[in-house]
């Protein structure tokens, strides 16, 4: 596991988690998480003109969406292993002073850090031709019970 430094482009931390999965005999999938890395990043709310890559079928309010960067591709885990980003989710998002910043305070995760999805990925070109960062849109998981 590796920690990025942060700096005044990311001066935050999330947690990035990949899954093993398992299938039973009749079919049914279970993914175990775990933890892979910590990355320098920089997340706020979302604002109203954002698009997702993936739309699920179901009301997202705005207050549920994030939006951010980081430095390098989440999809791609420590091992060099590639990810779709439905296999890819986020916790512990911490400010510049290692503090929490999204909290639940009801249900199963109740005092633990928000689980997110990637929602979409989208590198930013710079004027030479080279990924600057990648922007994310995030979404508050709806499924808080999982274990990670």
């Amino acid at each position: 596991m590796t920690c990025e430094g942060k700096d005044f482009m990311f001066p935050m931390q999330v947690d990035v988690f990949y899954p093993t999965v398992e299938q039973g005999a009749y079919g049914n999938v279970k993914k175990n998480w775990m933890h892979n890395k910590t990355i320098a990043c920089h997340f706020t709310t979302a604002g109203s003109k954002i698009k997702e890559e993936i739309q699920p079928n179901i009301n997202i309010t705005q207050d549920t969406l994030l939006i951010g960067r980081v430095k390098a591709d989440i999809r791609i885990s420590e091992t060099d292993s590639n990810n779709a980003i439905t296999n890819v989710i986020l916790s512990n998002i911490q400010d510049r002073n290692c503090n929490p910043v999204y909290i639940e305070t009801a249900g199963p995760r109740a005092g633990k850090s928000t689980i997110f999805e990637v929602a979409s990925q989208e590198p930013l070109m710079g004027p030479f031709g080279k990924v600057e960062y990648y922007k994310l849109v995030l979404r508050r998981s709806q499924n808080q019970a999982v274990d990670i």
